[in-house]
This record gives structure tokens, C-alpha cells and sequence, in this order.
């Protein structure tokens, strides 16, 4: 894993601590929640600061591709590609005996006819 990934995934860790000192520090007498506010900012300056110098060190995170980026196609040497939830592949169907059973049941059992008329 590259530094940056690190520094980053600590980002969320080192305000929880922040806070718990803090909190011990507001319990002592020693510093009161309304004059810390600029350790926050400290603390998220210092973070983004070693989160650039590792970026230099290291170079970039590795992404993926973009969403919304097209598909770059098929695989090659496949005949047919499908893909789940994509109807581009496939053509339409005709009606199979099943279908046509299923749809007189639905036409028996509610006295309608699929399409909504009346028998």
C-alpha cells in the first residue's frame, strides 16, 4: 500500500485522538473547547501536508476506470456477449407457449384480458 493510502485511512483516527485529548485537557482546566478550534485546523493542515509530500514521493494512487466511461467492447474471439441488466445484446423474443399459458391463467383468473379489455 502506497504512503498516501496510509495517511489518508489515519485522517479520521487522528481527529477521534484529537478530540479524546481534548476532552482530557477541557477536564483538567488546561484548555477549553472554545479555545482549541485552531487545533483543529493545525491537525488537518499537517495531514494535508503529508498526504502532498507523499503524493511526491510516491506518485498517484492507481484508479480505476471512470464511471460512465463506455464499455470498450467486446471480448475478443466471443461470438455474443451478454450483460446482466443490459438488453443491448439481445433481440426480442416472440412469445413462447409458457408465456401464452401464463397469460390465459391471468386472463381466467381475473376475467380481464391482458391487455385490459373485457372478455
Amino acid at each position: 500500500m502506497n504512503h498516501y493510502m496510509v495517511i489518508r485511512g489515519l485522517r479520521g483516527p487522528a481527529f477521534i485522538l484529537l478530540v479524546g485529548a481534548l476532552a482530557l485537557l477541557n477536564q483538567a482546566d488546561i484548555l477549553s473547547w472554545g479555545k482549541s478550534w485552531p487545533l483543529f485546523l493545525i491537525l488537518a493542515g499537517v495531514l494535508k501536508l503529508a498526504e502532498r509530500a507523499a503524493l511526491a514521493t510516491g506518485g498517484y494512487p492507481q484508479q480505476g476506470p471512470y464511471p460512465g466511461q463506455p464499455y470498450p467492447g467486446p471480448v475478443a474471439g466471443s461470438s455474443s456477449v451478454s450483460y446482466p441488466g443490459s438488453n443491448l445484446a439481445s433481440a426480442p423474443q416472440a412469445p413462447t407457449a409458457e408465456s401464452s399459458a401464463s397469460t390465459q391463467a391471468f386472463a381466467q383468473d381475473t376475467g380481464k384480458e391482458p391487455e385490459g379489455g373485457q372478455l
